[in-house]
């Protein structure tokens, strides 16, 4: 007896979902060794990345349940699916993190304030290689993935600002190394809160850029120029390829995976028949091949010019 095949699509809910485990298995590590890491050598900026690692742990946990809720499809209660809870999950995820990065940038702030703080630099540098090299093995692997799924990508996204933390952290105790044994030796007590503003700084874009794209498809904006060119593009080959005229109006949107095509052409009477429209449909639907995107496509041929209206 031979097992059914598996079609692309459910490979790449498979593949999101080993991508998932591997994201949390690896944010449940740093959160573990980066708290006891940081309070073990007094740094905040460890901490941070410990509490990142914990937020992480966190959403990871959530962005795989959502995974598996995606991956039960339509039904009689959610006809159209539950793909709405990829752009929100990745919204829960951006406001999760801008409130790390603010309560983190408030305390960097009153350390300063205070005159800094006393960390063992060398116990430091130790952890900011592991974890730089550590976020730069699962930064890979998510990103390879992250071309056929929104969730991983968001994962990779929270990995690859992982990558600049470790990056911050390494150049940041050498520095503070190079400082202690000069006559600017006060200056390196800065060194690790000043890190975690730095961090901050450069982090920040990553959260703001998951909120944007929650907004636009929550509201049904345009998608971007990613998902919009090949679609026009194959739009184009379908209009030339049956001699039709220019559309009159071509509408997309984007949820989750699930991108919404709307094209209206303006023919002549008794040209076209119902067959020609589900032929053009169907052409449009086989130029259309993104992996990752379910496309949900809708021809229609008018012949009266005020159809609009």
């Amino acid at each position: 007896m031979s097992s059914q095949p598996i079609d692309h699509h459910e490979q790449v809910l498979l593949a999101e979902q080993r991508s998932l485990v591997i994201s949390l298995s690896a944010a449940a590590v740093v959160s573990v060794v980066g708290i006891a890491w940081g309070l073990a050598v007094s740094s905040q900026i460890i901490l941070f990345d410990g509490l990142y690692g914990v937020i992480g742990t966190v959403l990871s946990g959530l962005t795989l349940q959502v995974s598996a809720l995606v991956k039960r499809g339509p039904s009689s209660r959610y006809p159209f699916g539950l793909e709405a809870l990829a752009p929100i999950v990745l919204g829960v995820q951006g406001l999760v993190l801008i409130g790390a990065f603010s309560y983190a940038v408030i305390d960097a702030i009153q350390i300063i304030l205070s005159g800094g703080g006393d960390t063992e630099l060398g116990a430091a540098l130790i952890y900011a290689i592991l974890a730089f090299v550590g976020s730069v093995v699962v930064y890979l692997v998510l990103r390879r993935m992250g071309k056929e799924s929104e969730l991983v990508a968001a994962e990779a996204a929270q990995w690859l600002a992982a990558v600049y933390l470790g990056v911050a952290m390494l150049v940041g105790f050498v520095v503070a190394l190079a400082l202690k044994d000069s006559p600017w030796s006060w200056m390196s007590a800065y060194v690790d809160p000043v890190l975690v503003l730095v961090a901050a700084v450069v982090i920040a874009p990553t959260p703001i850029a998951m909120i944007r794209t929650t907004m636009r498809e929550l509201l049904e904006g345009a998608p971007d120029a990613h998902t919009q060119v090949p679609i026009q593009e194959a739009i184009n080959e379908i209009t030339t390829q049956f001699g039709l005229p220019e559309p009159v109006s071509v509408l997309v949107s984007k949820l989750g995976r699930k991108v919404y095509v709307e094209v209206d052409y303006l023919v002549q009477v008794g040209q076209w028949t119902i067959s020609d429209v589900d032929q053009i449909r169907r052409g449009l639907g086989a130029l259309l091949a993104e992996p990752g995107l379910n496309y949900w496509l809708n021809v229609e041929l008018h012949t009266d010019p005020d159809w609009d209206e």
